[in-house]
């Protein structure tokens, strides 16, 4: 029995008999019906088997803010020819070229000298060579061509000069672009043969219930046809995380504190004992605030005894000023020690929960900004033990069975020690955990008296071990195919 088609179904039909391989949006502007009309006869052709969709994703690549600056003025390597071809001899002093590039001089350097340009003798730079331009340059000129659109990675043949434009920040994005193409089927061919030539195609295009209910046909309906999938709007997985380990720690007895991720230089290092020298508060390590300082950092008396242990354990002269300078707190043990001085607690079961800040390379496994849980236990005869029994009570309760301790160094406490877990995908133990019980240096200025037991980690790190993760940047990607296929409940 021949199938019943609607209007719609066989204007899809007529013109994809005539022109193959069409996407919806192409199909919707030959017609003239609506985009939303286009879907659904699509379906409708699918599921009838007169019809077949390929999907296909393609990445383009546009130039980003400094590509479109090289674009315009050349390649800090391309600049740097220019500015020695007009110079006497060409050839000028490595600073005097330094101070031309400015931040452009170490790459701009070390490509003109990998495209054989210049050569360096001593402390000055030299014009050499030919100055054809390099494959970069040709990448960058064909993008821009393409512009806005830009160009499909495809068809850029040189795939290493577009390697070494992808490792330099800002020149070239990368973004993937999915598509559709119809076609139809044998049967498709055959039923498009049947439609009549007269029909009144202009009219299809306001096709309507009304519509139907005036012709005479009589549509069936398919009880079992696949209903469309709802998505309902839910947390993210990481958020999950963060609760669980939130739950986990009340239901230990915790109570939860809270802190800015803004702190000052005297809680984020002086208060833990790190030195105002330690290469830990370099700008390469921490994220420090232009052009401000705290007016006031901690209570005169606490300033005092911080000043005089830092003196006497460092031989060095303590500066008020290093200790004012605001930085992106790099832990939340700031927040957790600022309490305990505050309180004087002689007992007292604490965690934070907050994100921290690096300024890290990008990786796998690092990130610049990522959540921490940090806490501490005080109390008078609490010991190691104690702390490695809390902390697997904590990984048991996450559902991490393998658990194992390590000896190892961490800067503000003693005794420390490394938490260690296998990882049943990578078939091999990972760090998890850092702790230990904070040292005399750094509990005794601030009048805590009572031993500390303290640890901190990366709840991404969890995350990971969580969700099957190899690389930590997945958490923050949001696609909706991972995000959708994660269970609420594990």
């Amino acid at each position: 029995m021949s199938q019943v088609l609607h209007p719609i179904e066989q204007k899809i039909l007529k013109t994809l008999a005539e022109k193959k391989n069409l996407t919806p949006e192409e199909l919707s502007e030959i017609t003239k019906l609506s985009l939303d009309q286009i879907r659904r006869g699509i379906e409708w052709l699918k599921f009838k088997n007169l019809a077949n969709v390929v999907e296909s994703e393609k990445t383009l690549v546009t130039l980003g803010k400094r590509g479109n600056e090289a674009f315009e003025k050349g390649l800090p390597e391309r600049q740097l020819v220019h500015h020695l071809r007009s110079l006497d001899g060409y050839s000028c002093e490595m600073n005097a070229a330094k101070d031309y590039l400015k931040n452009e001089f170490g790459p701009a350097i070390a490509n003109a000298k990998k495209n054989g340009w210049i050569e360096v003798h001593e402390n000055r730079l030299m014009l050499k060579g030919y100055h054809d331009a390099s494959s970069e340059e040709k990448i960058i000129k064909t993008i821009s061509s393409k512009s806005p659109m830009g160009v499909s990675i495809d068809e850029l043949e040189d795939k290493n000069a577009l390697d070494s434009l992808k490792k330099r920040p800002e020149f070239v994005v990368l973004t993937s672009k999915k598509s559709i193409l119809v076609n139809l089927t044998e049967q498709g061919m055959e039923a498009a043969k049947n439609v009549p030539a007269n029909i009144d195609f202009e009219s299809v295009s306001e096709a309507s219930p009304k519509m139907e209910q005036e012709s005479k046909v009589i549509r069936a309906i398919d009880v079992e046809a696949t209903a469309p999938t709802i998505f309902a709007a839910r947390s993210h997985p990481l958020r999950d995380v963060i609760d669980e380990v939130r739950e986990i720690f009340v239901s230990l007895g915790f109570s939860e504190i809270i802190g800015n991720n803004v702190q000052s230089s005297f809680w984020n290092f002086d208060a833990l004992f790190t030195p105002q020298d330690h290469p830990a508060r370099e700008m390469q390590d921490t994220f420090y605030l232009k052009d401000v300082t705290a007016s006031t950092v901690a209570k005169p008396d606490q300033i005092k005894k911080i000043s005089e242990e830092h003196k006497k354990g460092w031989n060095y002269q303590w500066q008020t000023q290093e200790a004012k300078r605001l930085v992106l707190r790099t832990h939340t043990t700031c927040v957790t020690i600022r309490a305990l001085a505050d309180q004087k607690y002689d007992e007292a079961r604490l965690f934070s929960i907050g994100k921290v800040f690096r300024n890290e390379k990008l990786s796998y496994k690092h990130l610049a900004e990522f959540h921490q849980v940090e806490g501490v236990v005080v109390g008078k005869n609490v010991t190691l033990r104690d702390l490695m029994g809390l902390q697997t009570e904590f990984y048991h309760k996450m559902g991490i069975k393998k658990i194992k301790f390590w000896p190892t160094f961490f800067p503000y406490t003693e005794p420390s020690l490394q938490s260690m877990i296998y990882n049943e995908k990578l078939g091999k133990w990972v760090e998890l955990f850092g702790m230990g019980m904070f040292r005399p240096e750094v509990t005794k200025p601030l009048g805590i008296k009572n031993p500390v037991l303290a640890w901190g980690g990366g709840i991404e790190r969890i995350a990971m071990l969580k969700f099957g993760l190899e690389d930590v940047r997945e958490l923050y990607e949001n696609k909706f195919g991972w995000l959708r296929s994660v269970p609420k409940c594990q």
